[in-house]
């Protein structure tokens, strides 16, 4: 309970932590083996200071084809290296042979049958460094990192979702409460998905805030004030997780497969903690199932209509393949680790030093 409490509400470390090219190294994980047979050609490369549509327009330019006409799995950062995959008609192999550019490299090619299309990613490796780390904090993000292994993190949206103003939910509620018209599509859809991204961070954070009550008090003390029924809260404190499942909730399988509702909290829980299922939270829109129960009343709170496709999203993700490195001459922590796509490394730094 201990460990379990320090990972709950470790105070902050003051260490530095810079989005560059030298300390923050992304890799992309393909969702599946490239067969070296097919009309699409496979393009690796490594990319530093672009965003990966500055890198496609680049290889666009180079090529002689459309932006479009070149498949991609997933956005990488500009303030990283980042490795990832594109694929193009492999009639442009012999003008790729001449391509040169001082911030891409091209680190082998291959074939397939399919174009590479957004989401056709298992997750992403990162290697990142973190500065100014004092032997102290260096123990402390040890004990952490423990604690991540076990118990995983909350998947919250990270600050890039935001814009780099932080405010695109901001439009996205105007959009959608129709107080903002937007022509251009694209931007619409930025703004409208940052606003269910908001709703969902806040959605989080109120389930994180329930789960730190049951832990803290005994049920007697609390469901009142959660609005829950006791035997439910006791059944909660009882699971050994510390993001608590509530009846009601929709839990899919990990780290992929079908969602369902959570019936049998006491099972549910335990395939939880040992990273068999995780609950899910939702993005709000059309076409998407919702909680019942309990859970429904807290979805509720952070659910708006909107005409756009709804999802569900992971609640929590388990990082794996953690590994540190400590180099006390330098006061340097060295970290690498695997999160499946749509989680931040951006937020499993904020978990380790806040």
């Amino acid at each position: 309970m201990d460990n379990l409490q320090r990972y709950l509400n470790h105070s902050k470390i003051d260490v530095v932590f810079k989005q560059s090219k030298d300390d923050f190294v992304v890799t992309e994980v393909p969702l599946y083996d490239f067969t070296n047979e097919g009309e699409h050609l496979i393009i690796k490369f490594r990319k530093k200071e672009l965003t990966t549509w500055d890198a496609v327009s680049i290889f666009a330019n180079h090529l002689g084809c459309s932006p479009r006409d070149i498949g991609y799995a997933g956005l990488k950062d500009k303030n990283a290296m980042t490795i990832q995959s594109i694929s193009v008609n492999k009639k442009y192999e012999e003008k790729l042979a001449s391509f040169e550019n001082e911030k891409i490299k091209i680190l082998e090619t291959t074939y397939h049958k399919n174009k590479i299309k957004i989401g056709h990613l298992k997750g992403n490796k990162f290697f990142i460094r973190l500065k100014r780390v004092s032997p102290v904090d260096a123990r402390i993000i040890e004990q952490v990192l423990a604690q991540l292994a076990i118990f995983g993190m909350p998947n919250y949206f990270g600050f890039q979702r935001f814009g780099i103003e932080g405010d695109n939910y901001k439009k996205g509620e105007e959009i959608v409460n129709g107080q903002r018209r937007e022509k251009d599509r694209k931007l619409r859809q930025m703004y409208v998905n940052a606003y269910q991204s908001f709703l969902f961070n806040n959605w989080l954070s109120k389930r994180i805030e329930i789960s730190k009550l049951v832990e803290a008090f005994e049920p007697k003390e609390i469901y009142q004030k959660l609005q829950l029924p006791q035997d439910l809260v006791k059944q909660m404190k009882e699971q050994k997780h510390p993001f608590k499942i509530m009846l009601g909730d929709l839990l899919s399988h990990y780290p992929f497969g079908k969602i369902f509702y959570a019936e049998d909290l006491s099972t549910e829980a335990t395939k939880f903690f040992d990273k068999d299922r995780v609950p899910t939270g939702l993005l709000c829109g059309k076409r998407v199932k919702v909680a019942q129960d309990y859970a429904l009343e807290y979805e509720k709170e952070f659910t708006k209509t909107l005409k756009e496709d709804g999802a569900r999203r992971f609640a929590w993700v388990f990082p794996s393949d953690i590994e540190s490195n400590y180099k006390e001459d330098k006061n340097w922590m060295e970290l690498s680790f695997y999160l499946p796509k749509g989680s931040y490394a951006t937020e499993f730094i904020a978990e380790l030093i806040h």
